[in-house]
């Protein structure tokens, strides 16, 4: 598939630099293929022993089609409007992912939500949804337990997209690939913890991949995106082909469904850049037996904690 020319890239660079004033490979490029800890955004509520204090609150989840129309419209408008304030269009981001999320449970609403929402708002919703659900179909058995991490703020986004670009003039890999690369994974770096395959660090390399294609600290944002552009360029990443890309993504992770989830939310980023500025603020859902637990920063646990004590002193929105 040609690669859509990315319109606006300066402008890009200057809304992120306005975006700074307020706010594995993939899991196992060896053999087997991993399933993303699907990080994905809103916030916390009573502080826990072992947890730091609760963050920004959760944006509502709606509990209808129209509610979650009108609520995915109204952030959709707010991340494309150039005027908005970079604080806008991060609370823009949260509501779009929790509205997305919701949506993506209940494929049974999409023809309402479609019949109620402008054209354009639901062209850039179906790539979004069918990605959600590309990375749904990898969880199996839904997990009792929430992960020893900590969650912390990630870089800003300016800063995060000079290493993108960076890799990209380096490597010849698409900044919109490494940054969906960097959401799944890590939340763009939010989530830091080995995972259960072993991975590490904001772009999730496997011990022995690191030695190979690293350069530095695996858990520092640059060297690990630049350790990424170099792996996905050894693996054949070539950009406007996307039988290339997809191959290249494969061997990132060992799973089809990971290839078209990180492809389409790059695609969205190709054709829209100000995307990256909504994903940007997309925080930590971990998806349990008990639905989406929200992570938020300062989230910090040395072991695993069973679902149902955490949501006894941590109540979702």
């Amino acid at each position: 598939m040609p690669s859509p020319r990315r319109p606006r890239r300066t402008s890009l660079a200057t809304v992120v630099a306005l975006a700074a004033l307020t706010l594995g490979c993939g899991a196992a490029p060896d053999d087997a293929p991993t399933t993303p800890p699907d990080p994905t955004s809103a916030a916390p509520a009573a502080p826990r022993t072992g947890s730091a204090a609760p963050g920004r609150a959760e944006p509502a989840r709606p509990t209808t089609p129209r509610a979650l129309a009108t609520q995915l419209e109204a952030a959709e408008r707010t991340i494309a409007g150039e005027a908005a304030a970079p604080a806008a269009v991060a609370e823009a981001g949260r509501r779009q992912q929790v509205a997305l999320r919701v949506l993506g449970a209940r494929p049974a609403w999409d023809a309402r939500v479609r019949a109620l929402v402008p054209r354009w708002v639901w062209r850039i919703a179906v790539p979004n949804l069918e990605s959600r659900r590309a990375f749904r179909s990898m969880h199996g058995e839904l997990a009792r337990t929430l992960p020893a991490w900590r969650i912390v703020r990630p870089e800003a986004p300016q800063r995060l997209l000079a290493h993108y670009r960076e890799a990209e003039r380096r490597f010849g890999v698409d900044w919109e690939y490494l940054a969906a690369i960097n959401l799944v994974e890590t939340g763009m770096g939010r989530i830091r913890g080995t995972s259960v395959a072993g991975a590490q660090g904001p772009m999730q390399f496997m011990p022995a991949t690191w030695a190979a294609y690293g350069r530095g600290d695996v858990d520092d944002p640059r060297d690990a995106v630049l350790a990424a552009g170099r792996y996905l360029q050894a693996m054949g990443f070539r950009s406007g082909s996307r039988a290339a890309v997809d191959r290249a993504l494969f061997r990132y992770n060992n799973h089809t469904a990971y290839v078209r989830g990180v492809r389409l939310l790059a695609e969205v980023m190709q054709r829209r850049p100000r995307s990256y500025l909504g994903y940007h603020a997309w925080r930590v859902y971990y998806l349990t037996a008990r639905g989406d637990v929200l992570l938020p920063v300062g989230y910090a646990e040395r072991r695993p904690v069973p679902v149902g004590d955490y949501l006894r002193s941590h109540p979702q929105g």
